[in-house]
């Protein structure tokens, strides 16, 4: 079967999206051509903000692949006080952002539970309920779950980076705290409580075939996510999986790989929410722009405090971390112009697929 009879498909088979991952020329062309047709006939040219506040950098965790893994020496620990944050949420409702998203290591504790509430009743409240508020912090019992959620919280972003079980447990430490099985009930826990629930997958990992990230697209699919966050993986030099990078395909590699990922799930989930991921832009300096034309459809400014910045750093060569937030939305306006596309100011952007979701939910309860 051509590749125009497969992107015509109502479904994708497996073998279909391996397929689409390993175009190249006008194929690779048609399929950015069509998802980019998808995207603007359900959602315009348009991209909504997060404002992005990524207020601790802490964490219990020690993937292999993060760098800002527990035993990694080699960085400057912070956490934000709260009224700094709150700080940076203001300026993104003066801005007319329309939503912030709150992001840190993975911490579990009664104090980080109680903490995370109140900011997200105080944001709450200096918005006047205008702004809408992602969450993403990681693993947490489903009643922590619940309580952010009746405090206002109402996005809620846990990346699974790999939904092979095997490859999971590659990339993370072989003890029982890293449980593949735990991170999909967390999912599960924040779908039924309702939040719009999105997930994604790191693309270009040591150890990754085609046919995980096909699996990653139809897990997607299946599991019904509302929005998606997925970028190449880009090494950090003080992480286990580093010593792999010499195995790996380039940088541009992954960042055509992407795209691609990008391009085969606007196709599969065509109304859901697809964050254009700064990672891109660590690769090429219009990253973003360019995921945005083929059919992502949210972009994360950073709003964190400048001097933090450059110590919440996942992987190497993270950008933007010596520009002001100021600045970063200046630039943006500037760059989305250019790819043809406009921010949409003073709205929460909220995921159609969720709406359509939660309607069908409420129709059939027992679903």
């Amino acid at each position: 079967m051509g590749i125009d009879r497969i992107i015509e498909q109502d479904a994708f088979a497996r073998n279909d999206i391996i397929r689409l991952l390993q175009s190249e020329g006008p194929d690779k062309e048609l399929l950015f051509r069509k998802s980019a047709e998808v995207k603007e006939k359900l959602i315009g040219k348009k991209v909504w903000l997060r404002g992005l506040i990524e207020f601790s950098n802490i964490c219990s965790k020690d993937c292999l692949y993060c760098g800002i893994r527990r035993t990694n020496k080699n960085l400057l620990r912070y956490n934000l006080p709260d009224e700094e944050i709150l700080s940076a949420a203001k300026f993104a409702y003066d801005n007319r952002y329309g939503s912030v998203a709150l992001q840190s290591g993975e911490m579990e504790s009664r104090s980080v539970t109680l903490r995370i509430e109140n900011l997200v009743r105080k944001i709450r409240e200096l918005s006047g309920g205008t702004l809408g508020i992602t969450l993403s912090v990681g693993e947490q019992e489903p009643e922590v779950y619940k309580r952010w959620f009746d405090a206002g919280a109402h996005r809620y972003l846990l990346r699974i980076e790999a939904t092979n079980e095997s490859l999971y447990r590659k990339i993370h430490p072989h003890n029982g705290r890293y449980d593949f099985r735990r991170r999909l009930d967390c999912l599960k826990a924040l779908q039924d409580i309702g939040y719009q629930t999105g997930t994604g997958v790191m693309i270009g990992l040591p150890f990754q075939t085609m046919d995980d990230l096909a699996g990653d697209l139809l897990f997607m699919n299946e599991f019904n996510i509302d929005m998606c966050g997925m970028g190449p993986y880009i090494e950090h030099a003080d992480t286990p999986l580093a010593k792999h990078s010499a195995d790996l395909p380039p940088l541009s590699a992954r960042f055509d790989l992407t795209l691609k990922m990008i391009a085969i799930l606007r196709l599969m989930m065509k109304d859901i929410n697809i964050v254009a991921a700064t990672a891109l832009q660590a690769i090429d300096p219009v990253g973003r722009e360019k995921a945005v034309r083929i059919g992502a459809n949210i972009i994360m400014p950073n709003i964190t405090p400048g001097p933090y910045r450059d110590s919440y750093r996942l992987y190497d060569n993270k950008p933007c971390t010596s520009d002001s937030a100021g600045d970063c939305r200046d630039c943006l306006e500037a760059r989305l112009s250019l790819a043809d596309h406009e921010i949409v100011y003073g709205e929460w952007g909220d995921s159609i697929h969720y709406e359509k979701r939660r309607k069908g939910k409420q129709q059939n309860p027992d679903k």
